[in-house]
């Protein structure tokens, strides 16, 4: 982050950044506001973000398209909780299961099995009891125990969660999932492969600029974990100047 804010204040005309979405973050986090074009070239576990763009997941192939691609401004989501300074994100913000997934996530096992840890920490869900959550958007509050705030389509590099999300909205499509078995998120996490999940019985899709969680919930944004806090999540507009491929929607 400091790093960003550096190359920003020496007037750098690009700032490129090779890593995961967690390192995206960092950088994200010191260039929101600025002028300053972010180029990225995946580098990580996931890599949600050049997957999103049509970059692929290859360094060297993502580092031929960025002569094509062409400085546009996007929105980021912002995240306030209790005893912190504000964070922005690109990607999403995860409540509840999504997030207690994430810290339970082994660093060793990510860093050798890369996806398919997320896959076992996902699975190691199923002997506990999904928590319960709150939250309120659009006016209205609802019980859950995964809630997706998220500005991409794809989820963990593979899968489509958010199928109307988009870096050109100005929104977030944010994806609620009602019960607390855990079995009934596999059932889920089946129909998301299917794509079919916002079809599904206890799944709730709406379009938000705000959303609030008014419970205690584990918290991650772009892959990383926060803590177990509530929070506010909101839309900040036109934050980022982002280097986008010509064919991205």
């Amino acid at each position: 982050m400091n790093r960003a804010r550096e190359a920003v204040e020496r007037g750098a005309d690009l700032v490129v950044v090779l890593g995961g979405d967690g390192t995206i973050n960092e950088v994200v986090n010191g260039l929101m506001g600025s002028a300053t074009p972010l180029a990225i070239l995946p580098g990580g576990t996931a890599n949600c973000l050049a997957v999103e763009l049509g970059l692929g997941t290859r360094p060297e192939a993502a580092a031929e398209q960025l002569a094509q691609c062409t400085p546009r401004r996007i929105a980021l989501g912002r995240i306030h909780y209790p005893g912190c300074e504000a964070r922005y994100f690109t990607l999403m913000c995860g409540a509840g299961f999504d997030g207690r997934v994430v810290y339970d996530l082994h660093a060793g096992l990510k860093r050798t099995a890369g996806k398919l840890a997320y896959w076992v920490a996902g699975f190691s869900q199923i002997v506990r009891k999904v928590d319960q959550i709150e939250v309120r958007a659009n006016g209205v509050t609802y019980p859950c125990g995964f809630m997706l705030a998220s500005r991409i389509r794809n989820y963990g590099g593979d899968l489509e969660l958010a199928r109307g999300a988009s870096l050109s909205r100005g929104d977030f499509e944010t994806v609620l999932f009602e019960g607390s078995n855990p079995l009934r998120y596999a059932w889920y996490m089946l129909g998301v492969a299917a794509k079919s999940v916002q079809k599904m019985r206890g799944v709730h899709t709406l379009h938000t600029r705000r959303v609030e969680i008014t419970s205690i919930a584990h918290l991650q944004i772009d892959g990383e974990y926060l803590g177990r806090h509530t929070a506010v999540i909101e839309i900040v507009p036109d934050a980022l100047c982002l280097l986008i491929p010509p064919n991205y929607g």
